[in-house]
């Protein structure tokens, strides 16, 4: 029966007799601004390093000298004996990077969204979350007995409908991204908090996209609106900006001791290597010390955000270096991203169950160690190929 079942799904195997699988892609070199794969230098535009520091000597070294000190791994979940010194060094950090009294660090992004939402929220509670949230705050509220209630994209009278409907004094926690990671736009926050605390609604923000993007010095959504008093949970990974693996929480004592002592899937999970706490921590520093390089991301944004309108792109709301070009139809997608892996640009397809099945798109993405050149030249090919499919109009004057 399994093996019956699994030989029926075919899909992939259509996609590679067309030519056009995107998936698991295999690149032969460090995530930079250019990549190899098959021997051939593409540009890539589809990393989440956004600050650039995947391939930072700071960071190398730090990782290096950490496996020398703790070795590989911790053989073991922070609950029991996989807590080190460098773990709390790290939290400690972090907690005062976002404004918090204290951090929790989690193996990965995704279970640090699974852990607050299966274990904080029970039967009488309630999860309101944004319809775009991230995959990671959906399958946590599934695990969840709360109720679960969504609202229409950043749409304020959407939520207060949705928070006027829930007993006041059962716990509600809205979960949302601080910047939505397919759309590149920034959840209206100010107008969160207000209703927040118009109907005593606790908040979750999911900033995986925000930090090292957005605020001083990159640190989020939160304190680019000067909130971060307000926000109960602010969740962060480190497989973005900060160039590692894993991810945290940040809150205040109470709110970290529930977690540390119920939050299964920190409980249960090894915790990340010490080369990647050391990895995060160096991260931090140069980010503290390197506000050119949070300058440099935006001014490349900005280039980039104004040539693709130049060129005709639908490009939606989106305020960050994530840039969603909007195709519309799945197949061409695929084809567009194909074609521009055959010129040497490597973009990410994003496709149902991703967004909505109507809205499939190219996801561009802008780091700061890009010359403008790259992003030039990428562009350039892009609007090439969108001429080709018919995915813009005509071609602008500047080709």
């Amino acid at each position: 029966m399994l093996r019956d079942r699994m030989k029926s799904y075919q899909v992939p195997q259509k996609m590679q007799e067309q030519g056009l699988y995107p998936y698991f892609r295999t690149i032969e070199s460090e995530q930079d601004t250019t990549v190899k794969i098959k021997g051939r230098e593409i540009l890539m535009f589809g990393s989440n390093s956004y600050l650039g520091l995947t391939n930072h000597p700071r960071l190398k070294e730090a990782a290096k000298k950490a496996i020398d000190k703790y070795g590989s791994a911790c053989a073991g979940s922070r609950f029991l004996n996989g807590t080190l010194d460098i773990h709390l060094e790290l939290e400690e950090k972090l907690a005062h990077f976002v404004g918090k009294e204290q951090a929790l660090v989690f193996s990965t992004g995704y279970q640090v969204n699974l852990g607050i939402l299966s274990s904080i929220p029970s039967r009488h509670d309630y999860i309101i979350m944004d319809e775009l949230n991230h995959a990671c705050l959906l399958d946590g509220a599934r695990l969840s007995f709360a109720k679960k209630l969504k609202f229409h994209h950043n749409n304020m009278a959407s939520l207060e409908k949705v928070l006027s409907k829930c007993p006041i004094h059962a716990l509600k926690i809205i979960a949302i991204d601080g910047v939505f990671s397919m759309e590149g736009d920034i959840c209206p926050l100010p107008e969160i908090v207000a209703l927040a605390k118009k109907y005593k609604a606790n908040i979750l923000i999911d900033d995986a996209h925000g930090l090292g993007v957005l605020g001083t010095n990159g640190k989020g959504t939160a304190d680019h609106f000067t909130l971060s008093d307000d926000i109960d949970m602010i969740m962060g990974t480190f497989s973005k900006s900060l160039a590692s693996i894993g991810g945290f929480v940040a809150s205040d004592r109470d709110t970290i001791s529930f977690l540390k002592h119920n939050a299964r899937s920190l409980m249960f999970s090894a915790s990340i290597a010490p080369g990647n706490a050391a990895s995060v921590i160096a991260a931090l520093e140069i980010i503290n010390e390197q506000p050119e390089r949070l300058q440099k991301l935006w001014s490349n944004t900005q280039l980039a955000h104004e040539l693709l309108r130049d060129f005709g792109f639908e490009t939606g709301n989106s305020q960050t270096p994530i840039i969603p070009i909007y195709i519309g139809e799945k197949q061409k997608t695929f084809k567009l991203s194909q074609r521009l892996l055959e010129e040497g640009v490597f973009v990410n397809p994003i496709v149902s169950p991703a967004v909505p099945e109507s809205s499939s798109l190219i996801r561009f993405s802008i780091m700061a160690t890009h010359t403008e050149d790259q992003i030039s030249s990428g562009i350039e090919k892009l609007a090439k190929l969108g001429k080709e499919l018919n995915i813009i109009p005509q071609l602008s004057a500047m080709l």
